[in-house]
């Protein structure tokens, strides 16, 4: 308890003299000069009544007291009396228990207080227009960031951050750089970006980057990415995945996802530098977006939620609510935050004429003012099987990252596809309208990367073929019916378990171990109907986090309404939120990111920027750290105060970050 403790002593009243009297009971008196009698007053109250008179005091009086004697030490750090002051102050709920790992409820309070990211210690300004995403290395020295000036800047995490590479992407003809990640060794980066086009392409590309430590980063490899708000992942630490769309008629394509090396310098034609990954069926002009990879390696036949659960859609009910909507809500600019989904310029591209006689539920007839039906909840409330089960993640990049650990000899046999550890692919997409309002989950199961092209039948061969169909009459079938998915189901990869958020998906992100994923989503008015699917329900000002729980598939924890977005669903844009072992983060919309404890679900802060917060971003080695980044072009680096203290960096006048929390015990 260093950090409030050193801040307590410095504001011991001064009139109170500590004599220790080597008596038989080995006590320690305190004496007031001022009245010989009161050290003896004090020493007659009962345990419980002192304890009780402690309970009143402010936290710092609390720390002061318990530097005058030893019967006031022991009353001072009181388990009863810290949870007390703990679930007043943060306004939790009691039943809660105390944090697995936890000390006790002393340090947890000085760690929401001391430890938690609120100190900005540097706003760098290396970009010239909005910052749309950060992303930092698995080994917590390097973050990237992406913005659209078109450039990606990786940076030094070290105090002071320093700029250690950059790439202009607009050479390549990138409009501007959207996204990127590093591979899980942190040698390459994935950057995903969006072409130079007309309003309505939805063309997009990935670069690979060496990010080694060497003088120089060099390009290793680039590969069509459509459309651009898949963004990319990494597969394994040399393979990644990209998309392509295909419009198979009117509102019905397919999203193909393609396996890439990010090495593709090879020997011989004959050798592929991509293969086929899965190949999914798209309705209502919905596709694949935000892809991700989730490693599960606690997942296995024995316990594979696919199997033993019911594999139907589970619809997450919207919050039960009264719902009111005002056309003022839908009001916003069109040039703030991320690039808009492909998606948006759906709705001007297709002219479809529906029916008018069926009954709709207008957009300009409702408000969204959720607000006025509910008292702010900033909570994120789980249930009970979420605390059980929580162990932190202090172990959990040693059980990930296990193989990386040892080195492995170039010539050796490995496992490349990493086969071995059980995945999942998560991404976001939709059957009801084209914006994205469902979680497909989809199993991934030995996946094999060809060594050599195949090169099919010869030309002879094809021509043999083709006259043998002729004479049997064996003329090509017509067209399938692609509105009919029964008919082509067997064309396509299976999505294995589709979760309805009931919302507009703005942000995913998975917790450390993998365990848990969670979703910035906007939410839709309760029993809307939607009659046109290019006509997307109206959205929430306010955003919804869900938490998913990928052991089970199944929802185990929400916050409903804690931080703010404006834009309406034709121009709604990704807000991307990070977790890290102890703590949630998000942006949002009302120019400042947000921050949560994990485990007791609690808003802790806030940070300010003068635009839209885009992007936030915790260094996987220190909790500690925070980096967010808006459309001011600043990206602000936020530090908790004991390691600023430690950093020597001044947080006397820190008006850029604020406590969300009971102001009456500090």
């Amino acid at each position: 308890m260093d950090s409030m403790e050193s801040a307590a002593a410095a504001n011991i009243p001064k009139k109170l003299k500590i004599y220790v009297n080597k008596s038989e009971s080995d006590k320690v008196h305190v004496k007031d000069d001022d009245d010989d009698n009161a050290g003896d007053l004090w020493w007659t109250l009962p345990q419980l009544v002192l304890t009780e008179i402690f309970w009143l005091l402010p936290v710092k009086d609390i720390l002061n007291a318990g530097l005058t004697c030893r019967r006031w030490y022991e009353i001072a750090n009181d388990e009863y009396l810290w949870k007390r002051k703990f679930h007043r102050h943060f306004k939790t709920d009691p039943c809660i228990a105390l944090k697995p790992g936890a000390v006790s409820w002393k340090s947890e309070y000085e760690r929401l207080t001391f430890g938690i990211p609120f100190v900005q210690s540097q706003c760098l300004k290396g970009h010239v227009h909005q910052v749309l995403h950060v992303s930092f290395s698995h080994n917590g020295e390097m973050f990237s960031t992406c913005s659209k000036d078109g450039y990606v800047i990786i940076w030094n995490a070290g105090h002071p951050c320093t700029e250690k590479y950059s790439q202009n992407m607009k050479k390549f003809n990138w409009k501007y750089t959207q996204y990127s990640q590093f591979n899980q060794s942190d040698s390459l980066l994935l950057v995903s970006g969006v072409h130079f086009g007309s309003p309505h392409s939805t063309s997009g590309e990935i670069a690979v980057f060496t990010v080694d430590g060497k003088v120089e980063s060099h390009l290793r490899c680039r590969v069509i990415n459509r459309p651009y708000d898949i963004f990319g992942t990494w597969f394994s630490d040399q393979y990644l995945i990209s998309g392509d769309l295909h419009w198979l008629a009117q509102m019905v394509s397919t999203s193909i996802l393609w396996l890439n090396k990010a090495n593709q310098e090879v020997d011989s034609e004959h050798v592929p530098i991509m293969n086929q990954l899965y190949k999914f069926y798209n309705r209502n002009a919905s596709s694949v977006r935000a892809i991700m990879m989730a490693k599960c390696p606690w997942l296995d036949e024995s316990n594979d939620p696919l199997i033993t659960a019911n594999t139907s859609d589970e619809i997450l009910e919207s919050p039960p609510d009264d719902i009111e909507m005002s056309e003022h809500s839908l009001t916003v600019q069109n040039s703030v935050g991320n690039p808009l989904s492909h998606s948006a310029s759906l709705r001007r591209a297709f002219h479809i004429s529906f029916d008018d006689s069926t009954p709709s539920t207008s957009t300009a007839s409702l408000s969204l003012n959720w607000s006025l039906q509910r008292s702010n909840d900033s909570t994120i409330h789980y249930l009970d099987e979420y605390r059980r089960e929580f162990t932190g993640d202090s172990v959990s990049d040693e059980s990930i990252d296990e193989e990386e650990d040892e080195p492995m000899d170039a010539s050796d046999e490995y496992d490349d596809m990493e086969n071995s550890i059980p995945k999942y692919l998560i991404f976001s997409t939709g059957s009801k309208t084209y914006t994205p309002h469902q979680i497909g989950i989809k199993r991934i199961r030995n996946i094999t990367f060809p060594k050599k092209l195949d090169p099919g039948p010869s030309l002879k061969e094809r021509i043999a073929a083709k006259k043998a169909a002729e004479q049997q009459n064996q003329f090509r079938d017509p067209d399938p019916d692609w509105w009919d998915y029964e008919a082509v189901a067997d064309r396509f990869d299976k999505v294995d378990k589709v979760i309805d958020l009931h919302g507009h998906i703005i942000g995913m992100a998975l917790s450390p171990d993998h365990r848990y994923l969670y979703v910035n989503t906007r939410p839709w008015p309760k029993n809307y109907i939607i009659t046109n699917p290019l006509e997307p329900p109206p959205i929430a000002q306010e955003i919804d986090i869900h938490v998913i729980d990928l052991m089970t598939l199944k929802r185990i924890g929400n916050m409903l309404r804690a931080h703010k977005a404006y834009t309406p669903s034709t121009e709604c844009f990704f807000i991307f939120l990070d977790v890290c072992d102890d703590y949630v983060a998000s942006g949002a919309e009302d120019m400042h990111a947000y921050l949560w404890d994990r485990y007791y679900g609690i808003s802790l802060a806030k940070y300010k920027h003068t635009d839209v917060v885009n992007s936030v971003a915790f260094n996987p080695k220190d909790n500690e750290m925070l980096v967010t980044t808006s459309d001011d072009f600043t990206i602000k680096i936020w530090r908790s105060r004991a390691k600023a203290k430690q950093m020597n960096v001044d947080a006397s006048n820190n008006s850029e970050a604020f406590y969300l929390k009971n102001s009456e015990d500090k």
